[in-house]
């Protein structure tokens, strides 16, 4: 189900200050990004109406005769005797209805949403983290230890997307908590919260490998970025 989530500036105000917070004792640098969603997913309302065309195709060729029944019926040849061109012309015309049918439904994001396979939804939020977190954060600190927390609320998906010193240090698994804390608080209707605890447990494994140098300097703004 899509959801519409607003974070308010008190919000954005607690978000920032669980970043500043969470790098008061690392080196670490958090970055957090929050999307209504990842992705328009128009190519999948577009396989949709295409897989309802195929499976029209596949019934009218298994079952022909039914098929002319029903067509005659429809236009009143009720001796159910039509000839072959009107049969494909209407056959064609029923085809393309229920194609467009199909394509304008899924123009409506909430049920384009619940019909998206789940795998396409995580490889979508993932590829999305993946880009932003390229532009905004990696390799923009000294010691490569940004580290960026992705919120994509329509998927109800989170993703952490961490530099290259940090990958050789943590785990990915490492990072299970703070993604069930960020999941758990969209689910509640409470998405700042859960951005806060994610950003907490995030800051704490960061201090563990990442502990703050006296020279350390903050490389990566705190606030809370919305698209």
């Amino acid at each position: 189900m899509v959801q519409r989530l607003y974070f308010t500036q008190a919000d954005h105000d607690r978000i920032t200050a669980a970043v500043g917070a969470a790098e008061r004792e690392s080196d670490g640098e958090i970055v957090t990004i929050v999307a209504q969603n990842s992705d328009a997913y128009h190519d999948v309302g577009l396989q949709w109406a295409i897989g309802v065309v195929f499976l029209a195709l596949s019934i009218v060729a298994a079952f022909p005769h039914i098929a002319r029944t029903l067509i005659a019926r429809l236009i009143g040849e009720w001796d159910h005797v039509i000839e072959d061109w009107i049969f494909l012309t209407l056959l064609l015309g029923l085809l393309i209805l229920k194609f467009l049918i199909v394509r304008y439904a899924l123009a409506w994001i909430p049920l384009r949403m619940a019909l998206t396979p789940r795998a396409t939804k995580a490889r979508r939020v993932r590829r999305r983290a993946v880009a932003l977190f390229r532009a905004v954060a990696q390799g923009r600190t000294r010691a490569k230890t940004g580290v960026m927390l992705y919120l994509s609320l329509d998927e109800h998906r989170a993703e952490i997307v961490a530099d290259a010193s940090i990958n050789d240090r943590v785990a990915p698994a490492v990072w299970g908590e703070a993604m069930a804390a960020l999941i758990a608080g969209v689910k509640a209707d409470q998405a700042a919260q859960g951005m806060v605890d994610a950003v907490t447990q995030v800051g704490a494994i960061l201090t563990a490998h990442f502990p703050r140098s006296e020279d350390d300097v903050n490389e990566l703004p705190d606030r809370l970025i919305e698209l």
